[in-house]
């Protein structure tokens, strides 16, 4: 689709500066927009980045919303949502009349709902815009972007949202970009918890993990997963860009959605239960690929001794 051209003078704040928010927050500011404000939780990732930008660490959400025409949300769960719109005391919604937010969280579609509600009652527009990419994308500007909600909405945001990704996708009404999503990630989770497991038992019967992995990568057995996670399961590298926390997470909005249309996802439940054990045992901060240490024999103390 053709993408508006970008508007040199428009304000962008960000709430949410982590790995994604941040790289987000440097690519806008590479591609000549103003970074105005941004706000994070932990105080000093937000100094921090405020201070490589020159823009204002902001102290209080309605900071954001007074410095910005723009603000983009990328926070962690339903709650933190729900905690940065809140209908009183300190919230974006604070004089946020002719505002945009663009948010890009992971969360469940009835919330994307509740804030688009609460933005027009607001004088504001909201729009969803999942990413289905990663901390290397979000920094280049290819991030793939599922949008959700009004068409005026992505009209407005298709400037800015064409300096984050190489793919830019209108999905539907609120909500409908947040169901695709959880999708994606629902699928993802289980390819990772299958590989890990396709290889650990390859280690367990000797064979050579590399020459596997090139076996896998033309057969029935590749996937996008193998590119990106095999070779860390192997090499037991598990830094972090999608964690096992966010994998079980969004595997749990997705058995969610099954549940309210009455299906049952075996797969998918068995692949949380696993991400929920690495949380349970402190490994969620590990990459997804870090499923691998409860597959792998005499990885880990409580798994994979039982192939």
């Amino acid at each position: 689709m053709a993408l508006q051209s970008v508007d040199k003078n428009m304000n962008v704040g960000f709430v949410g500066v982590g790995r994604m928010g941040a790289n987000m927050a440097r690519r806008l500011a590479d591609c000549g927009l103003h970074v105005t404000a941004v706000y994070d939780l932990n105080r000093a990732a937000a100094t921090k980045l405020a201070a490589e930008l020159g823009c204002a660490a902001a102290q209080d959400l309605s900071e954001v919303t007074a410095q910005s025409d723009v603000i983009i949300t990328v926070v962690s769960d339903d709650a933190a949502m729900r905690k940065i719109f809140a209908t009183s005391g300190d919230s974006l919604l604070l004089n946020s009349t002719g505002k945009l937010f663009i948010n890009c969280a992971t969360i469940t579609p009835r919330v994307h709902i509740e804030v688009e509600g609460l933005a027009a009652k607001a004088g504001a527009r909201s729009l969803e815009a999942c990413m289905a990419s990663s901390i290397t994308q979000a920094r280049d500007g290819s991030l793939y972007l599922m949008c959700g909600g009004n068409e005026e909405a992505f009209r407005a945001a298709q400037s800015i949202l064409g300096k984050l990704g190489k793919t830019v996708r209108y999905v539907g009404k609120a909500g409908e970009a947040a169901k695709v999503k959880a999708l994606v990630n629902m699928v993802m989770n289980i390819n990772t918890a299958g590989l890990a497991e396709g290889l650990g038992l390859g280690e367990a019967l000797g064979l050579d993990l590399t020459m596997l992995r090139e076996v896998f990568s033309e057969t029935g057995a590749a996937s996008r997963v193998l590119q990106t996670d095999g070779e860390d399961m192997q090499n037991r590298e598990h830094s972090c860009f999608f964690s096992a926390a966010h994998a079980a997470k969004d595997s749990g909005i997705a058995l969610d959605l099954a549940r309210e249309v009455g299906l049952e996802l075996p797969l998918a439940r068995a692949t949380k239960e696993q991400y929920d054990a690495m949380n349970a045992e402190g490994l969620g901060d590990l990459d997804k690929s870090g499923v691998a240490e409860l597959t792998f024999k005499n990885r880990h103390k409580h798994h994979g001794d039982h192939v």
